[in-house]
């Protein structure tokens, strides 16, 4: 991870953007008046937001299984199709 100042992320921005995605680097970039931000490359932001998906999913299954557990499930009849 590099932290770098905004006026050297402008003034090299080719440079930052290939080293994010060409070699995975995550940047962050500080600004003086304003908050930072982070520049990394789409294969680690896709990466990023499955996990984060994921991670909300597995928290709904066990919302659902705690549910279960306390006697809030139903029963339903299997239908023949």
């Amino acid at each position: 991870m590099l932290a770098i100042n905004y006026s050297t992320f402008r003034n090299n921005l080719k440079d930052y953007c290939d080293e994010a995605s060409d070699n995975n680097q995550t940047i962050i970039v500080t600004r003086k008046k304003a908050k930072s931000i982070v520049i990394m490359s789409l294969d680690n932001y896709n990466q990023l937001m499955k996990s984060a998906r994921n991670a909300e999913y597995l928290a709904k299954l066990d919302r659902s299984m705690e549910q279960i557990k306390n006697g809030f499930g139903k029963v339903h009849e299997e239908k023949n199709l």
